[in-house]
C-alpha cells in the first residue's frame, strides 16, 4: 500500500511540474483576466460540468460568491448544475444536453463568462453550453485532459492539462480553479503588480 500512495504522489507531482510552461502559465492568466473583466463590467460567471467537475464547479463557483482568502464583497456566480429541479425538468422534457443551455439562456449576458469544466474533453452537455454561450456573447474558459480537439474550437481561453489520468486532471483543474480565484480577488480588490 505505501508503494502505492508513493506512486500516486510522485504522479501527481510530476504532472503539475509540467504545469510551470509558459503556455499554460500564460493560459490561467488570461483566464483570469477575462473573469476579472467581466467582473469590472458588471457581469458574473457561470460553471457547469459533470460528476467530479460538477463538484469542481460547484466548489469554484462558491470560492467566488463566499470568499477565497480575503475578505470582499460577494462576486456573483453560479454552478449551473445545483439547481437540481430544473436540472431534472430541463433533461426530462428536453435532453441531458441540453441542461445547461437552458439555463445559459435564462441567466447568461453577453460580457458573462462560461467556465466548462470536463476532463474527457467530450461530455456533450459541457460543449453544446460552450458553443451556445460563445455564440450569446459570454466569455468561454474551458478546462480538460490532453484531448482538447472538440473544446479548443469553443473556448477563448483553453485550460488543458497534460494528461488523460482523470484524479489527476481533476486535481489540476482544482489548482487551477484556486490560482484563479486567488488573481481575481487580487484583481479586483488589491492589484497585484
Amino acid at each position: 500500500m505505501i508503494k502505492f500512495i508513493e506512486d500516486q504522489i510522485n504522479d501527481s507531482i510530476e504532472l503539475k511540474k509540467m504545469l510551470l510552461s509558459d503556455d499554460l502559465l500564460g493560459c490561467v492568466k488570461m483566464a483570469a483576466e477575462l473573469i476579472i473583466l467581466a467582473y469590472k463590467g458588471g457581469g458574473k460567471v457561470l460553471f457547469c460540468g459533470n460528476g467530479g467537475s460538477a463538484a469542481d464547479a460547484q466548489h469554484l463557483a462558491a470560492e467566488l460568491v463566499g470568499r477565497f482568502k480575503r475578505e470582499r464583497k460577494a462576486l456573483p456566480a453560479m454552478a449551473l448544475h445545483a439547481n437540481t429541479s430544473a436540472l431534472t425538468a430541463i433533461a426530462n422534457d428536453y435532453d441531458y444536453s441540453d441542461v445547461f443551455v437552458r439555463q445559459i439562456e435564462a441567466f447568461g449576458r453577453p460580457g458573462d463568462v462560461l467556465v466548462g469544466l470536463s476532463t474527457s474533453g467530450k461530455s456533450a452537455n459541457v460543449l453544446k453550453a460552450l458553443d451556445y454561450a460563445k455564440k450569446k456573447g459570454l466569455k468561454t474558459i474551458g478546462f480538460t485532459g490532453r484531448k482538447a480537439d472538440t473544446m479548443s474550437s469553443l473556448c477563448d481561453v483553453l485550460l488543458s492539462v497534460p494528461s488523460e489520468d482523470t484524479p489527476r486532471i481533476q486535481e489540476v483543474h482544482m489548482l487551477w480553479g484556486h490560482i484563479i480565484c486567488g488573481l481575481v480577488e487580487d484583481g479586483l480588490f488589491n492589484e497585484r503588480k
